[in-house]
């Protein structure tokens, strides 16, 4: 009925006058316009972020946190560590009293599958834990040689959240411990694809070599031009301790038979210069016996003067006349520089005599 009309003459339908629109009515339809235009030229001065044209699968977030008592030198590892890797979170100090299960129900709390936890003991051994939490594995290692970005002032450089490249030696294919943990390295330090704080660029490499029964980590930097390696930093080694079955504990997969303890290697550092003092204190004790003993007197061997030729006699001359005494030259200048002095003190005093009866 609002679109059609009768009339009531005939049965005819008309179609009804579309109503007039007012000037408020086609105000709006000109604003949208301008605003569209606007939200162009906004889109246009927008930066783009990073391309992301897939979906992020991979969820491994890494927990790198330690325990109170760690020195300055941990303290800028471990913050290397996090600005090189952007799946990571950080949390506060823990208390050396606790027990290492609690860090799987911080794991949890944080949303955190895998953990990187320094442990510090007698503010000089440093220890790291990586585990899979909750369910492990994880390995203990001893950090040795440790060497920051800021002390390092390598060459290289990176982008900050860029993807890194995992290079691993031909070692931790040989052996099952060292296959065990390649796997954890690589869940650990590989960041996921498509990471919402990671950039979409490869530029620089991790490398773990096995040398001398641990493990040495390097970052070196990707150039473009020749593919180059140049050293960004941090490095650090690892001496594997043990690998346990379970996160932070359980059954012992496997023990390092070459691992020495530090308060061990202390020990015999300094049982050996303790040695070294015992020796030299031995020899000046047997220095001074043989001082106290008496010497022997051996017989005169008459071969002895065999090939002796006696030397030619000098005549002896006596000597009738006293010598002549020597000049000493400086007690004589001294002498005559005296009297010279006296000399010009009484040519003083005489003038001034005339000078006062005048």
């Amino acid at each position: 009925m609002a679109a059609t009309k009768r009339k009531q003459r005939g049965g005819l339908a008309v179609q009804a006058k579309k109503p007039k629109r007012n000037e408020k009515d086609a105000a709006p339809p000109a604003k949208r316009h301008t605003t569209a235009e606007e939200v162009e030229e906004e889109e246009r001065d927008r930066i783009p972020g990073p391309v992301c044209k897939g979906k992020w699968k991979n969820k491994e977030r890494i927990l790198i946190f330690s325990s109170r008592g760690i020195n300055f030198r941990t303290r800028h590892l471990m913050q290397d560590l996090r600005m090189l890797m952007p799946h990571s979170k950080a949390d506060t100090k823990m208390d050396r009293k606790d027990k290492l299960f609690v860090i799987n129900e911080v794991c949890e709390m944080k949303n955190c599958n895998k953990c990187i936890y320094f442990e510090a003991k007698k503010k000089q051994d440093l220890y790291m834990w990586l585990s899979n939490s909750p369910h492990g594995p994880s390995a203990k290692f001893l950090v040795q040689n440790i060497h920051t970005l800021a002390e390092l002032k390598m060459t290289g450089n990176c982008l900050k959240g860029s993807r890194p490249l995992l290079s691993f030696d031909p070692a931790f294919d040989e052996l099952p411990h060292y296959a065990l943990l390649k796997e954890l390295l690589i869940q650990i330090f590989s960041t996921p694809r498509y990471h919402p704080k990671s950039q979409p660029f490869v530029d620089h490499v991790f490398t773990f070599t096995v040398l001398d029964n641990r493990v040495w980590f390097r970052n070196f930097q990707i150039i473009e031009e020749d593919a180059a390696l140049v050293e960004i930093g941090p490095r650090f080694v690892l001496n594997l301790i043990k690998i346990f079955q379970g996160s932070f504990g359980g059954p012992t997969l496997y023990e390092n038979p070459h691992y020495q303890s530090p308060n061990m290697h202390r020990r015999v550092i300094r049982s050996i210069t303790a040695a070294k003092y015992r020796e030299k204190q031995q020899v000046k004790d047997v220095q001074k016996l043989r001082k106290k003993e008496p010497k022997t007197l051996l017989p005169h061997d008459p071969t002895a003067d065999v090939f002796v030729t006696p030397a030619e006699e000098k005549p002896i001359e006596i000597q009738w006349v006293k010598p002549e005494p020597k000049v000493d030259l400086k007690a004589r200048k001294k002498r005559i520089y005296k009297r010279q002095r006296k000399m010009k003190q009484r040519m003083d005093n005489g003038k001034k005599n005339k000078s006062m009866e005048t």
